[in-house]
């Protein structure tokens, strides 16, 4: 079906109790509720959403795109409000902005960055839990912080994905890895101090950061030591499985840029 109008859609959105961006049986996802909003706005109007991507279950963005296509045109203001109001409250519309229907927003070149929160040292409360993992054990940072810096650059980024097949490309850049304190993201209920891993790139692997984070934890529980990720990125293999995961609450999608 052809559509003579479409708009581009900035959202931000709490990820913790959806099952990601994409629409899955028996499980509720951004974009089945995304589509329902939208019903109740565009009444008696056919029209069509697609994602710029998918998500991980519980992952959050503070930015994220959706390409609508549309038979009629509306005016911004008044579709913001209506569609703001049929949303529910941890997803919000930020921006609106008309683009030919030729524009495709998968392939569309993007510079993403992503923020992991952290903490160490205590259990959370747990109203933080959708926010950042709360690591019990203590942590050391400034061996983390010279852990992130390794992974910047060009790598073999195989270690750091899951069941990657012979064809997933899984040589990357990383263009910028961090950790510093957050200071973005504060609440009563907040430990005192939490930290933020900073990552930016044109594109990641599946499970990609949050394998980082963990890989970073692990270093900073003296598990491991620098040589294990600097061996991890230059033969793309592990010399010891990691024993989990970071979880996916702790992950944000922070920004993301449209190259044109």
């Amino acid at each position: 079906m052809k559509y003579p109008f479409s708009y581009l859609l900035k959202i931000q959105f709490l990820g913790f109790r959806f099952s990601g961006w994409q629409k899955q049986v028996n499980a509720k996802t951004i974009h089945e509720m995304v589509d329902k909003s939208l019903s109740y706005v565009l009444v008696d109007q056919k029209y069509k959403t697609v994602g710029m991507s998918r998500t991980d279950a519980k992952v959050s963005a503070q930015s994220y795109f959706i390409h609508l296509f549309v038979h009629e045109e509306f005016e911004k203001e008044g579709f913001m409000k209506d569609l703001n109001f049929n949303f529910p409250h941890d997803i919000r519309l930020l921006e609106v902005s008309p683009i030919p229907t030729s524009f495709d927003l998968i392939s569309t070149a993007k510079l993403k960055t992503y923020h992991y929160y952290f903490s160490k040292g205590e259990k959370v409360h747990p109203y933080a839990s959708p926010f950042l993992f709360g690591v019990i054990d203590n942590l050391n940072i400034p061996i983390m912080q010279e852990g992130a810096q390794l992974f910047e650059g060009e790598h073999n980024f195989r270690s750091f994905c899951t069941k990657p097949s012979e064809h997933t490309r899984v040589v990357r850049t990383v263009d910028y890895c961090r950790i510093q304190s957050n200071t973005e993201f504060t609440a009563s209920f907040f430990p005192k101090e939490s930290y933020v891993l900073e990552v930016r790139g044109a594109g990641f692997l599946r499970y990609q950061i949050r394998l980082m984070m963990a890989t970073l934890i692990e270093l900073g529980k003296g598990n491991i030591d620098l040589d294990f990720i600097r061996d991890a990125l230059e033969n793309g293999k592990r010399n010891q499985p990691l024993p989990f995961i970071a979880p996916a609450s702790g992950l944000h999608l922070r920004d993301i840029q449209l190259k044109p």
